[in-house]
């Protein structure tokens, strides 16, 4: 059985279903009894339910044997016994009351979380889609508007330095003008 194939299936399972603080640890020399232990944590009874159901699941489908669950009733820590690697998936108020983290933390496996995020396909996912091409953001916007909007200000601003002509005013101008003359 191959530790990592496992751990990789488990970590899937825990991403489908958005888990968070997803965190890996060695502890093959803290005990015989398994390899790796895996902690992550759910937002509420229902997400943790599913992020037990979404790992049995990957696990099965990997090829391992079907694991063995414990405390799904509850919901709030669920313990996902997989043989070579245990999963514990918790709400964040039990995670931070047990503090695993400090028991069996002592060598934390580095590994890619949330793969996809990176680029890098899971084992059974089909290729990625093409991403559409990037709006302007609003920056740009906001500098392309005000461009705009200081060109129309200088236009009015040399409209108002030159004079203005107004035809129909020097005819009026003009009439009153003829107007006062004196005839002779």
């Amino acid at each position: 059985m191959d530790i990592r194939k496992l751990q990789r299936a488990i970590v899937d399972g825990l991403e489908e279903v958005k888990a968070q603080n997803i965190a890996v640890f060695n502890t093959e020399q803290l005990t015989p009894l398994f390899e790796r232990v895996i902690i992550a944590s759910g937002t509420s009874n229902r997400q943790t339910r599913a992020l037990a159901s979404s790992v049995r699941d990957a696990v099965k489908s990997s090829g391992f044997p079907v694991p063995r669950t414990e405390g799904e009733d509850n919901g709030e820590w669920i313990i996902v016994d997989c043989g070579a690697a245990v999963a514990h998936i918790m709400q964040p108020g039990i995670r931070d009351y047990y503090h695993l983290e400090e028991i069996w933390g002592a060598k934390p496996v580095r590994m890619k979380i949330d793969a996809a995020a990176a680029g890098l396909p899971k084992a059974n996912a089909s290729p990625p889609k093409k991403k559409p091409p990037a709006k302007k953001s609003a920056a740009k916007r906001v500098r392309t508007r005000s461009v705009v909007v200081k060109g129309a200000a200088e236009k009015m601003t040399a409209a108002k330095k030159a004079p203005a002509k107004k035809p129909a005013a020097k005819k009026a101008v003009a009439r009153q003008a003829a107007k006062k003359k004196p005839r002779s």
